[in-house]
């Protein structure tokens, strides 16, 4: 239905955009051809590719797609809302056989549209900078005040996020110095052929108590029994309904990881909580690794004390919680308090390709340090 959607959606731009244009015929057709490939991208990745998620084009193939279908959202909604102004002002106007032309309207429609989606694209595609987060941890040891935690999420290692942004990546992590790193899913879009050499900088990672690391969706998507051994070649400890106690001097740190919902449409087990917090220290606080924030609540009241998540990609552009909040229980980007457990939701520190924009929700490499909660 996404497909049809987008098509719906581009008949719509090119009726009442591009064809009210005092302009000849042959460019409103060349016009119309032109956005046309931008706006049926994961129409036609899915065709060639069999998927919606990793077309193997060339980067700038792909940064165009991008570009243009970004640009072809941001035009859809300025042309509704124009459309409701229009009806609005005709009602106020009475002047509803004799409406305003709108050129001027729809060209600066499609110019601002544009500039945004590149200027939204060029944000999505940047390195992402370093973002600090005190983060306040009830019954936390007194050895482990301090204790730095980073934590990458939706890297989405993929034609769009080559390996040397990559090693940007892993660079600017190391330099923090952490304790432990997390990985919260979503580490690639595409094969383990395909992605075998951007993948190859993820080993680099240093941390005084290794990178432990769960799977999101997309890593069902491109068969995560196939991931999951070549994660851990990286050096990241993958967990699916398992723990890990981190011993820092004297004191413990439980680290758990969920398995994503999508692994049940794979026939994979689906996220279990009871069974990853098995045989866990019952006095050390407890970090969850959670793809997906949702379930955040139910986690609490199991004795979850921080629960670290990705997914959202922060939203992406302002203004879009109403859509990308509800399946997510309305956590959409960075600090949430639910009951007793700090939720903390990455904005990503990089993006699908299928929708690389980004209009005030920065990508972020996350450091968070760890303080005794009082």
């Amino acid at each position: 239905m996404f497909h049809v959607y987008c098509a719906i959606a581009y008949l719509f731009i090119v009726a009442r955009v591009i064809a009210p244009l005092p302009i000849r015929l042959h460019w409103k057709l060349l016009a119309a051809a032109a956005l046309l490939p931008g706006a049926l991208y994961q129409f036609w990745s899915r065709v060639f590719f069999g998927n919606m998620y990793a077309p193997e084009l060339p980067f700038p193939v792909v940064a165009l797609l991008g570009w243009t279908f970004g640009s072809f959202v941001l035009l859809l909604v300025f042309t509704i809302v124009g459309e409701i102004l229009e009806v609005l002002y005709r009602l106020a106007a009475r002047r509803w056989s004799h409406p305003p032309r709108g050129t001027a309207r729809r060209v600066a429609s499609v110019v601002l549209a544009f500039a945004l989606g590149g200027y939204g694209f060029i944000q999505a595609a940047r390195l992402p900078e370093v973002h600090r987060v005190d983060l306040a941890v009830k019954d936390l040891p007194a050895e482990l005040e301090g204790f730095r935690l980073v934590q990458l999420s939706d890297l989405h290692i993929s034609k769009l996020f080559q390996r040397d942004w990559v090693r940007g990546v892993v660079e600017r992590t190391n330099g923090i110095g952490a304790d432990l790193i997390v990985v919260t899913g979503d580490v690639i879009d595409g094969s383990v052929e395909a992605r075998r050499g951007d993948v190859e900088p993820l080993a680099q990672l240093r941390a005084r108590h290794g990178v432990i690391g769960i799977p999101g969706n997309h890593e069902y998507y491109f068969d995560y029994g196939a991931w999951k051994p070549r994660l851990q070649e990286l050096g990241i400890r993958m967990l699916t309904n398992q723990h890990e106690v981190v011993r820092h001097g004297d004191a413990q740190l439980t680290v758990a990881g969920i398995a994503d919902a999508a692994a049940l449409r794979y026939g994979d087990e689906g996220p279990d909580l009871p069974k990853a917090l098995a045989g866990a220290p019952s006095g050390a606080p407890v970090v969850l690794l959670a793809h997906r924030p949702a379930g955040a609540a139910n986690h609490a009241q199991q004795g979850v004390a921080v629960q670290l998540s990705g997914h959202t990609h922060g939203g992406m552009v302002v203004g879009m919680a109403p859509v990308i909040g509800p399946p997510n229980e309305g956590f959409l980007s960075r600090g949430y308090r639910v009951g007793g457990m700090q939720l903390y939701v990455s904005n990503g520190t990089g993006l699908w390709m299928g929708f690389p924009l980004r209009l005030g929700k920065p990508s972020e490499i996350t450091e968070f340090v760890l303080t005794r909660g009082r």
